[in-house]
């Protein structure tokens, strides 16, 4: 019985030891961690291209892209990005120094992921990270150009569209930039905008022109959100008020 009394620390000893992770797995857990919310910065559902994924990718801090299969978010499965992160533990009773390592795993983007979808374990590929060219500036929009060139007409006068139009084939404005004029009622209103993605403001800028006023400016940020009618030229004919 004395036996079985002193055996009994060193079961429940061994026992306890079995269930406690040891250093290298908390490491990879926190590594795991890293990754998992590199795909929390992913989720989304506006469409973009696997460069653009593995572009955002790479700009998050720990994160390391090695590969980057699919074409698009919303095309098949969507985009697999396989990032390589690191992680740390340290336990005083068990390891000499910190236990460091680098592990790879593979994230989804794509409408149907989940939010804060668990990331797979994958062996990581061979060859160096990948790096990503920075994305084409859009155009600029010419405020102060279109401003300073724009006809003024008196009080009393009448504004000429063929005038409008005119000055903007002088400004020779990049072909992504589209533009768009419509008279109504003595008035002449202007469109320039850049094609968006549907999703994040628009960039656009708005003009009229009328007897004895000529204007020029950029919509608020929430009207120039997808289906806020901002970027039209029906606003800039009768500007919507500013949000409050």
């Amino acid at each position: 019985m004395r036996r079985l009394l002193l055996l009994a620390p060193l079961l429940l000893f061994t026992a306890g030891c079995a269930v406690v992770q040891s250093s290298e797995d908390e490491a990879t857990d926190v590594a795991r961690e890293v990754a998992r919310k590199a795909g929390e910065r992913l989720y989304g559902q506006r469409p973009r291209t696997a460069e653009e994924v593995g572009r955002s990718a790479s700009g998050i801090d720990g994160v390391e892209v090695l590969r980057v299969t699919g074409t698009s978010t919303h095309d098949g499965d969507g985009v697999d990005v396989v990032v390589r992160t690191s992680g740390s533990a340290y336990n005083r009773w068990r390891d000499a120094e910190e236990v460091v390592v680098r592990r790879c795993f593979a994230v989804r983007v794509s409408p149907e992921s989940e939010w804060r979808e668990d990331p797979r374990d994958v062996d990581c590929p061979d060859g160096p990270p990948l790096t990503f060219a920075p994305p084409p500036e859009p155009p600029r929009l010419p405020y102060k150009e279109l401003r300073a060139r724009l006809p003024r007409v008196p009080e009393g006068g009448r504004v000429d569209e063929a005038a409008v139009r005119r000055t903007l084939a002088v400004l020779d404005l990049d072909p992504a930039i589209r533009t768009e004029v419509k008279a109504d009622g003595g008035r002449v209103g202007v469109l320039l905008s850049v094609k968006g993605n549907g999703f994040d403001p628009q960039d656009c800028l708005l003009a009229r022109v009328v007897p004895g006023a000529t204007e020029v400016w950029v919509p608020p940020r929430i009207q120039r959100m997808p289906g806020e009618g901002g970027c039209t030229v029906g606003n800039a004919l009768d500007p919507a008020p500013p949000p409050h």
